[in-house]
C-alpha cells in the first residue's frame, strides 16, 4: 500500500495585485458548496447535515482567525481522507483537559497509521503531538463573526 503525505510550505512569497509581496498561507478546504448556501432578504440558510454550533475559549491561539466572540459551524468528519492541510479541527488528546481547535499543517502516515500535525495560527511552534483520526471531534466549516 502506498501512502502519500501532505505538507504545505506556507511561506511562499508571491507578487500581489498591489505590487506587494504576499505570503501564500494554508486555507481550509471548501466544505460547503455554493449550492448549499441560500441567501434571502430576511435570512441565510446553509444546508449542512449533522452540523453543530461552537463557541470558543479566549486562548488567543487562533487569532486573528478565531477569537472569543466568534461563532462557528462544525461537522463530524466521516473519514480521515476528508481532512486536508489548512482545515481547522477540534480535537482531544490524552493528558490534556478540554478541546483544542487548531489548524492542520501536515498529514502523513506512520506505523500507527494516519496522523495530522496541528498548530494554532497565533503560535510560533506546532503542537507537540500527532493527532490521530480518533482524536478529531469536529471540523470547522464556517466561522461567523
Amino acid at each position: 500500500m502506498v501512502f502519500s503525505s501532505y505538507s504545505y510550505d506556507y511561506n511562499i512569497e508571491q507578487p500581489s495585485l498591489l505590487n506587494n509581496v504576499v505570503t501564500d498561507r494554508l486555507s481550509p478546504s471548501n466544505w460547503i458548496k455554493e449550492n448549499q448556501i441560500k441567501v434571502y432578504d430576511n435570512k441565510v440558510v446553509i444546508e449542512i447535515e449533522n452540523a453543530e454550533w461552537a463557541k470558543f475559549t479566549d486562548t488567543n491561539s487562533m487569532d486573528p482567525t478565531i477569537d472569543k466572540d466568534a461563532n462557528a459551524i462544525e461537522i463530524i468528519p466521516k473519514d480521515y481522507r476528508m481532512i486536508k492541510p489548512g482545515d481547522i479541527i477540534s480535537y482531544e488528546v490524552d493528558g490534556l483537559n478540554g478541546t483544542i481547535i487548531h489548524r492542520v499543517i501536515e498529514i502523513d502516515f506512520d506505523e500507527e497509521g494516519w496522523y495530522a500535525i496541528t498548530k494554532g495560527d497565533n503560535l510560533k511552534k506546532q503542537d507537540p503531538y500527532k493527532i490521530r483520526f480518533r482524536d478529531i471531534k469536529r471540523v470547522v466549516v464556517a466561522i461567523i463573526y
